[in-house]
């Protein structure tokens, strides 16, 4: 196996719906054009189980952010001061700079997106009382158009509709597998 470039390729769809909200994730590695693992787990339960994060981009990169967040949230135990706190030091540390991931966390309240560029982003609500969604990765805007569509045209749970916006996904990007991982809090 030769490996040359970073490690990239995948898709991460939050939704939450109700009081539940679930976060999951493709299993694709991909290194350019070739697939090199199928059933990786891009999704870690943190704070014993109350906050879901999962990750897009370089995978030793996202491993450390990981790692970085999990101690964020150890120190300010509140998610979004957690994910402030992360994005000020992404940008402004020299090592976390250079990474080249982004994170998509949540809880059972919350769903952000943290890049290296210093942005915290929580999507809009929806037409949906409650009701929000948020995507990362190579197919994230195809898992997204999918899960909104699913939100409004149908009862599905929160499990359900990350299940059935990321089979959707695979199908249209080949960075993109059916191999699905689903957690969900409440």
């Amino acid at each position: 196996m030769s490996i040359s470039g970073a490690i990239h390729g995948t898709t991460i769809l939050a939704v939450r719906r109700g009081k539940v909200t679930a976060v999951g994730g493709d299993g694709q590695v991909t290194n350019q054009d070739t697939v090199l693992k199928g059933t990786a787990v891009k999704i870690r339960r943190m704070q014993e189980g109350r906050v879901l994060a999962g990750f897009a981009g370089a995978v030793a990169d996202a491993l450390a952010l990981f790692d970085r967040f999990e101690s964020k949230l150890g120190e300010f135990a509140n998610l979004k001061r957690a994910a402030v706190e992360l994005a000020k030091d992404w940008r402004t540390d020299r090592f976390l700079r250079r990474l080249e991931a982004m994170l998509l966390v949540a809880d059972k309240e919350t769903l952000l997106l943290i890049s290296g560029t210093g942005e915290v982003i929580e999507p809009d609500a929806l037409s949906e009382p409650g009701a929000a969604v948020l995507a990362v990765g190579s197919g994230g805007s195809y898992a997204l158009a999918a899960a909104q569509a699913l939100l409004r045209h149908t009862k599905l749970s929160a499990r359900e509709l990350v299940s059935e916006a990321l089979g959707i996904a695979a199908e249209l990007c080949i960075y993109t597998n059916d191999s699905i991982t689903v957690e969900e809090v409440s």
